[in-house]
């Protein structure tokens, strides 16, 4: 049985083990590595503490599925609305560009339902807190090392992590990248910024008409959210959860400040904003140095073979877009991939 590793929990690597399960079935043995504590990557989903508020969308707020990727991508959309994954939008969005055809979708269950979903069906062995560092070829296998454990061995290796990451690996990557390649991987680039949850007890509420609203010509905030009703499940039993995300100008002018250090020139702000905010039990503030993909590799092929045999190719929202419909392009193409490298795995000796 060959062992493929997939590094990242996101969206594109959990979507990428269930397609390989399903193709292959009990041919493979499949290997999730992600070095955070939870699933979804930048579609990150975050519980308060005590347990008392709903849930908050720390990254991606919405899926927007155009006419030509609603119909492209529509057995993953009908799996995710036969699950009750993905549910219309119907609550008010203030300042919501509506583009015509375009349909906006949200997750009761947080936007980490989805890499969740698919995790689930692809049966892969996943670790959290697995932080590669190195990958050095040993024969026909890949020797992959990871801050605070021992390395192991695959025949297969999948990278889906931001590109700048892939850059930063150690070992045999340097070496392999074609001048070709280290050019278009260095000329991907991404915007940043800050996302700051609030989580309120049950009995608060918070005052205003709206569920989102995209904020007009403020320098730190751009978005807020009330994110159970944007979600369309608020509760009296469950207490209400604020999203903002920073304007991408600010987060680059904060970036490399300490995120405390950040989270109280939003508050300050968003106080201005939202006047009679109840008092939070408590707050999360997330940084995202990689938020969303300003320049993707040229042609947005969805994935980059940097080696044939033992298979080492790369895949993300880098290669694509930064929506799921990227995710779900760079899936597939990376799933083209694997195909092609288990026909050496299973040819005879």
């Amino acid at each position: 049985m060959s062992r493929v590793l997939i590094v990242g929990a996101g969206v594109t690597g959990s979507l990428c083990a269930c397609l390989l399960r399903r193709e292959m079935q009990s041919k493979v043995q499949i290997v999730v590595w992600d070095k955070s504590r939870g699933t979804g990557g930048r579609m990150s989903t975050s519980r308060n503490p005590d347990g008392t508020s709903s849930l908050a969308d720390l990254g991606a707020q919405y899926i927007s599925a155009t006419q030509y990727y609603a119909q492209a991508h529509h057995s993953i959309y009908a799996e995710l609305l036969a699950h009750g994954i993905l549910k219309p939008l119907e609550a008010t969005v203030e300042g919501l560009r509506d583009v015509d055809g375009t349909k906006n979708y949200v997750t009761p269950a947080g936007m980490s339902s989805i890499a969740k979903h698919f995790l689930k069906e692809s049966g892969a062995q996943l670790h959290f807190d697995h932080h590669v560092t190195s990958l050095f070829r040993r024969g026909a296998s890949w020797e992959v090392h990871r801050k605070g454990g021992e390395p192991e061995k695959f025949d297969a290796v999948v990278l889906t992590m931001p590109v700048p990451q892939i850059l930063q690996l150690q070992g045999d990557l340097s070496d392999l990248l074609a001048a070709d390649q280290r050019e278009q991987l260095e000329a991907v680039s991404y915007s940043s910024r800050y996302a700051l949850a609030l989580f309120f007890p049950p009995a608060a509420t918070v005052p205003v008409p709206w569920a989102a609203w995209y904020v007009p010509g403020n320098p730190c905030i751009r978005y807020v959210a009330v994110d159970d009703r944007k979600r369309g499940q608020e509760s009296p039993d469950c207490g209400s959860s604020l999203v903002v995300h920073t304007s991408v100008p600010f987060g680059l002018q904060h970036l490399e400040l300490d995120k405390e250090e950040v989270r109280p020139i939003i508050l300050e702000e968003l106080h201005k904003l939202v006047p009679g905010l109840p008092q939070p039990t408590s707050t999360k503030c997330q940084k995202w140095r990689y938020s969303q993909v300003l320049t993707a590799v040229p042609g947005c092929p969805g994935h980059m073979t940097l080696l044939a045999e033992p298979l080492l190719v790369c895949g993300g929202d880098g290669f694509t877009h930064s929506n799921l419909d990227g995710c779900v392009e760079s899936a597939l193409r990376v799933l083209g991939a694997l195909k092609e490298a288990s026909v050496q795995w299973e040819a005879p000796c």
